[in-house]
């Protein structure tokens, strides 16, 4: 093959020096057949491609290859196959060739159909406060030293292309419910679309065309926002093409190199400040002389005004066992003592556990998202104290259990007398009447007198509970005087004149 720099010199011998063929061949060690196609054809670049491939082996399975070609282009683009793939196929029907001749034949029957060329789409354009746009990513982090998958919630929008990331343990409802939530407080309000692919925790079957069978506690979400979801069409992102774009800036921008904090709350707190930051620092696309903060805040006017937070759990029935333990999510969860024997319902928040029985909450934690976790509140046991006071010394919610100062002193000096378990739990039965500070006080003024008893110490709070109000007592109307007493001091002086 001619490379373009012989091409060139070839005519610059000939046309510039007037040089024969002749003088030309033997100077640059070419044929003269080339030097003549050179200067005949005026072309200053030259390409072989065989007209003719020989296949020897592909010969008789291209009727194969076509077919398998075929019924892979007419699959959705996730899940089409590789030609690898293909290829692996063929051979798995008896061909013994190599790879290099399927894919010379499947690049040229690609260009005969009409997919050797890329796809095309139209530019999208949206109004103020019309769209956003949602979508995950799986990003690695270290989070205490351990590598960690999180789960990014990316929401962007489309007018000003401002955008919201923050990091989540798992992908499930609440979880979209929270990132919602945090970023329309980010935004001041919220638009009058949004965009969503097709995931579970939105849309529950798909329909023909844009139809869908949405999630009720999505529909709720959505309602409680003033928010019209859209789903796109299967396996066809560029309908969400902008937060799809963002996924890989935020990957590039925010989680490269890898990143390193000691808690997810950390970490989230770092990547708003990037997101602010980089919408500070960075150009709109479009309106190029605004950065993309300064068309953001032209936009907050347009958004739908923001509804405050959305009461945003998954809700699950579940059983309460004799130790006071609620099973969810591979961990279990203590509850009130009174509500062992009967269902509740357990609300799983992004960030906590609330526990309901028959409206009323039994129990709230922190949310786990470990395996074969126990989450102990200490003060559900308290009742099964009073009826099992021995459980204090060995019961495992009790272990390393924090008590409030005065209230830890009054334990340890309790902990060498015979009956120091039974006064102690006389002692925390009562934060269950009385109120915690209440208590707390009371063991302080005990112990500033030298005694830490447990009957010291609920004498303190008789005396310091508030009196009931009086009785009123109504007066027969035979016993209602007639004359009403008058105060006179002058009648004391007159008895002491009479004496």
């Amino acid at each position: 093959m001619l490379v373009v720099e012989t091409v060139a010199r070839i005519r610059r011998e000939h046309f510039v020096k007037g040089k024969t063929i002749k003088e030309i061949a033997r100077d640059l060690k070419v044929s003269r057949n080339t030097v003549r196609k050179v200067l005949r054809s005026g072309e200053t670049s030259f390409e072989y491609e065989r007209e003719v491939q020989p296949r020897p082996k592909l010969g008789r399975w291209t009727t194969d290859l076509e077919e398998l070609l075929s019924a892979n282009a007419v699959r959705a683009a996730r899940e089409q196959l590789t030609l690898i793939r293909i290829f692996e196929e063929l051979r798995g029907r008896g061909y013994d060739g190599g790879y290099d001749a399927v894919r010379r034949y499947a690049r040229r029957w690609a260009k005969q159909h009409g997919q050797a060329t890329a796809a095309a789409y139209v530019p999208l354009s949206f109004a103020p406060g019309e769209a956003y746009q949602f979508d995950w990513s799986h990003e690695v982090v270290l989070l205490s030293g351990v590598t960690v998958i999180v789960k990014a919630a990316h929401v962007r929008l489309c007018h000003s292309r401002m955008f919201f990331v923050r990091a989540y343990p798992r992908e499930t409802q609440e979880m979209v419910f929270d990132a919602h939530d945090r970023a329309f407080a980010l935004f001041k309000g919220s638009c009058r679309r949004g965009i969503y692919d097709n995931m579970k925790t939105a849309v529950e079957t798909v329909f023909v065309g844009k139809d869908r069978h949405y999630n009720r506690r999505f529909l709720q979400m959505c309602s409680h926002h003033l928010v019209e979801p859209v789903a796109c069409t299967p396996a066809s992102g560029w309908e969400k093409g902008q937060v799809e774009n963002q996924v890989g800036l935020v990957r590039e921008r925010f989680f490269t190199p890898r990143l390193r904090f000691k808690t997810l709350d950390e970490l989230n707190a770092w990547l708003l400040d990037k997101c602010i930051a980089y919408a500070k620092a960075h150009r709109h696309p479009e309106l190029t002389e605004q950065t993309i903060w300064e068309v953001f805040e032209a936009e907050r006017a347009k958004l739908v005004r923001y509804a405050g937070r959305f009461d945003g759990f998954h809700a699950v029935p579940a059983s309460v066992s004799k130790t006071c333990l609620v099973r969810f999510d591979n961990n279990k969860y203590s509850v009130a003592a009174s509500a062992v024997g009967r269902p509740v319902e357990v609300h799983a928040y992004a960030d906590r556990i609330v526990i309901r029985q028959d409206g009323r909450i039994v129990a709230e934690h922190s949310r786990s998202f470990g395996r074969g976790e126990t989450i102990y509140d200490p003060w559900h046991y308290v009742p099964v104290l009073a009826r099992k006071p021995g459980a204090l010394r060995n019961g495992a919610p009790f272990k390393d259990w924090v008590l409030p100062a005065a209230m830890e002193r009054v334990r340890r000096r309790l902990a060498g007398a015979d009956d120091g378990n039974r006064q102690m739990v006389e002692i925390l039965t009562a934060v269950l009447t009385d109120g915690l500070p209440a208590v707390e006080a009371a063991c302080s003024e005990a112990l500033a007198h030298g005694v830490h008893s447990a009957d010291v110490v609920l004498n303190i709070l008789a005396r310091q509970r508030n009196p009931a109000p009086p009785v009123t007592i109504l007066t027969p109307a035979a016993l209602t005087l007639r004359h009403a007493p008058t105060a006179d001091c002058a009648r004391y002086d007159n008895l002491r004149r009479t004496i």
